[in-house]
């Protein structure tokens, strides 16, 4: 098929869609593969690995979606929201800022627990991504982290990291 400007659609295959679904399928599939040495406890009909089932069986179906919308030539479209700027260069230094909170997070997960470093985490984010409202952060990120924390250990039955606060929570 031909287009008025000269261009075939096969040349506008865009090849990295098909290096983002190949990544999102092995990523779908280690989740699945993953999931099988999770522990289920006696009696639990639901436990542990339902959601990483879940989660990465729609990450192999998404990934074979995208990769026969590539194939049929689908392009994505180029975001046109009035706030973002498609012409500026990326702001690495925030991206450096949210990968040096992740990278803290994964090291001070396991001394000070999740209920701690998830607030941290959040409120870190907040402040890389703009905001400037540090006590109202921390408030919300240590609401979201202990309530994560309860959601994990007593609705699914997966203990997190109760670090610091062991024997309160």
């Amino acid at each position: 098929m031909s287009r008025p400007d000269g261009e075939t659609q096969a040349e506008q295959v865009d090849r990295a869609q098909y290096g983002l679904a190949a990544v999102l399928a092995l990523v779908g599939l280690y989740t699945i593969i993953d999931a099988r040495g999770l522990n289920v406890g006696f009696g639990d009909p639901i436990g542990p690995r339902v959601f990483p089932y879940v989660i990465g069986s729609l990450m192999v179906v998404l990934a074979v979606l995208l990769a026969v919308a590539t194939a049929r030539g689908d392009l994505p479209q180029a975001e046109e929201g009035e706030d973002v700027d498609l012409t500026s260069p990326p702001d690495w230094l925030t991206v450096a800022k949210l990968v040096a909170i992740l990278v803290l997070n994964l090291l001070l997960v396991n001394l000070l627990g999740w209920a701690v470093t998830g607030g941290l985490l959040f409120a870190g984010c907040a402040w890389a991504l703009g905001s400037r409202t540090l006590l109202r952060d921390l408030v919300v990120g240590v609401v979201l982290a202990v309530g994560s924390w309860y959601f994990f250990y007593v609705g699914l039955g997966v203990p997190l990291a109760p670090g610091v606060l062991d024997g309160i929570l």
